[in-house]
């Protein structure tokens, strides 16, 4: 029951999101023009975004990492859905920073599950670069009051 809440949340909390993530990349640029709404992969039905969601749930059989990963993108998506000041500048800074701290769970998952010395290179790396960059963000946002 409650993972069926979360997904209608999730659902309903934004599109956009969920279709940048289907598109395996961040909105513009990646396969449409996003001011129009048209393009290859912009417009996402409710089965489609469904059936992505439902990867997120906790199934049987899943490693530990797996569980781990689903948790951050549960996270994630969680709290992206945030509720739009109207301002592109600090909607953006709102929706970046738990983006960006998903980028770090992550990261502490390859950390923490992951063998290859190259994968753990770049996990650190990307957590010392997403943390620098959500302190810039949060900074800018003490600073621009909504």
């Amino acid at each position: 029951m409650r993972s069926m809440k979360v997904l209608m949340l999730l659902i309903g909390a934004g599109a956009f999101s969920a279709t940048a993530m289907a598109q395996g990349g961040h909105g513009a640029g990646h396969g449409g023009d996003v001011g129009s709404g048209q393009g290859a992969g912009m417009i996402m039905d409710m089965g489609s975004m469904q059936s992505m969601m439902e990867t997120m749930m906790p199934a049987d059989g899943d490693t530990e990492s797996t569980k781990a990963y689903k948790r951050a993108d549960m996270d994630m998506m969680h709290g992206m859905a945030i509720d739009y000041t109207g301002d592109p500048d600090i909607d953006f800074r709102l929706k970046m920073i738990p983006h960006h701290q998903g980028a770090i769970d992550m990261a502490k998952v390859a950390l923490e599950h992951g063998a290859d010395p190259d994968t753990k290179r770049l996990a650190e790396a990307i957590i010392a670069a997403q943390e620098r960059e959500i302190a810039e963000m949060r900074e800018w946002l003490e600073e621009h009051p909504q």
